[in-house]
């Protein structure tokens, strides 16, 4: 009899056991399922239904594919009642700026965008701001700054004097030039400066259509001067003083998004393989060639750089 009860026991504490790691199991299964329906491909959230989309600018603006692909798909989301965008950038290349830029345009022709600008929000920094309908700065924030930037380096008198030289066979007077090994001719000077008036125009164009100027007043506030929030506001570059709470507010009062929406972040997913492959970019490159490891043409304020 004592072995029976002893048996009759151990079961019990077994099917105990089975109970509860099944239970745990069967809750873990509805967490993952409810994680995975509420994350908006990119945007984190634990459950469907209305609400209001945040993504973060900042640091120096590249060309990320991923980041484009998101923001895509808030605008293809319906529970996404609006956008708002908090920009904290010096600026970036100009294909990063004008890819985010565009991408930012077809979010904007769906829903509204609203733009929250930081301590920085100049050069690149500024062109992603323009699809907004509205934008807003702090009055310490430090914007502006619309110009293109093309930079090289001579590092010809430091060859000279450790004698070193480097010769080179090209296909014409133009090609690899400027480099940072050879005096830049007024040939090269001229077709270099071709390339940043080009850009400029577009940049120029884009502040134009935007932010309701003409080209005349545009051209004078784009010679490359940045502005406080204060000075943005007045002269027609920034539409208001605030942040995110007057972002909100706005939102709420003229594009009927209720300010109790839950606001939802866009988390661009990084595979390991896109970390590695930017850490080797960044050790691959040289201060003589590329400075602030930016490559091609830049849109970027920084006070070091005359």
């Amino acid at each position: 009899m004592a072995l029976e009860a002893d048996y009759l026991v151990d079961r019990r504490r077994l099917k105990r056991r089975l109970a509860f790691w099944r239970v745990l199991a069967v809750v873990t299964a509805v967490g993952l399922v409810a994680v995975a329906v509420g994350r908006v491909d990119g945007v984190r959230g634990l459950s469907r239904g209305d609400y209001v989309s945040r993504m973060d600018v900042d640091g120096i603006i590249l060309d990320d594919p991923r980041r484009r692909a998101a923001l895509r798909r808030i605008a293809e989301d319906d529970d996404a009642k609006a956008l708002i965008l908090r920009i904290d950038s010096p600026g970036g290349t100009v294909v990063g700026g004008e890819a985010l830029y565009r991408t930012l345009m077809e979010v904007a022709a769906k829903k509204p965008v609203v733009a929250v600008m930081g301590q920085l929000g100049t050069s690149a920094g500024y062109m992603v701001a323009l699809p907004a309908t509205r934008i807003f700065a702090h009055e310490g924030t430090i914007t502006g700054s619309i110009g293109v930037l093309f930079q090289t380096t001579d590092a010809t008198g430091l060859m000279d004097k450790i004698g070193v030289s480097i010769g080179a066979v090209r296909s014409g007077p133009l090609k690899a030039r400027p480099n940072p090994f050879e005096k830049m001719t007024p040939e090269a000077r001229e077709a270099t400066q071709s390339l940043v008036d080009d850009m400029y125009g577009m940049f120029l164009a884009m502040v134009t259509a935007r932010r309701g100027m003409g080209e005349d007043k545009a051209r004078r506030l784009a010679d490359g001067r940045v502005y406080t929030g204060r000075m943005a506001v007045a002269n027609g570059l920034v539409d208001a003083i605030g942040g995110e709470d007057e972002a909100r507010r706005w939102l709420e009062a003229e594009k009927k998004v209720a300010a109790d929406l839950p606001v939802r972040d866009i988390r661009i997913k990084r595979e390991v393989e896109d970390w590695l492959e930017y850490a080797g970019s960044l050790a691959g490159k040289t201060v003589l060639s590329e400075r602030l490891t930016l490559d091609g043409l830049v849109s970027v304020w920084h006070p070091e750089i005359q």
